[in-house]
């Protein structure tokens, strides 16, 4: 796992914003998996599969915006150190909200099924 974050590719050494792409769209695929999964298990009503919907879409946003970032980002001046540092940060941010977000679900289920039975 510590090769992955400090991988590098011959020749230029930095090449950050393909590998963030990679991570995004392994984050929104393991997102959208775990969405349905926490849905299905708390017997989820229509409500919550267009929720769903809604759900990856504003990941999917956020994870697209997250890549122009890194696109600016890489064209910039920054040393590579800087650069290898925001990377780490942003990586654990977007993998903690790939796996943690889905989990919202559940109160939304309890407390909905609770007010509508």
């Amino acid at each position: 796992m510590a090769s992955m974050f400090n991988q590098r590719t011959a020749g230029s050494g930095r090449n950050y914003m393909k590998r963030m792409s990679t991570h995004t769209a392994g984050a929104l695929v393991v997102f959208a998996l775990l969405q349905i999964f926490v849905v299905a298990k708390m017997g989820g009503s229509l409500v919550l599969h267009l929720g769903i919907i809604v759900a990856i879409g504003g990941f999917a946003l956020a994870a697209r915006s997250l890549e122009h970032r890194w696109t600016a980002l890489e064209r910039s001046g920054l040393s590579d150190d800087g650069l290898a540092t925001r990377f780490r940060v942003d990586l654990l941010q977007l993998w903690a909200a790939s796996l943690l977000a889905p989990m919202l679900w559940i109160p939304v289920a309890i407390v909905g099924k609770f007010v509508f039975g």
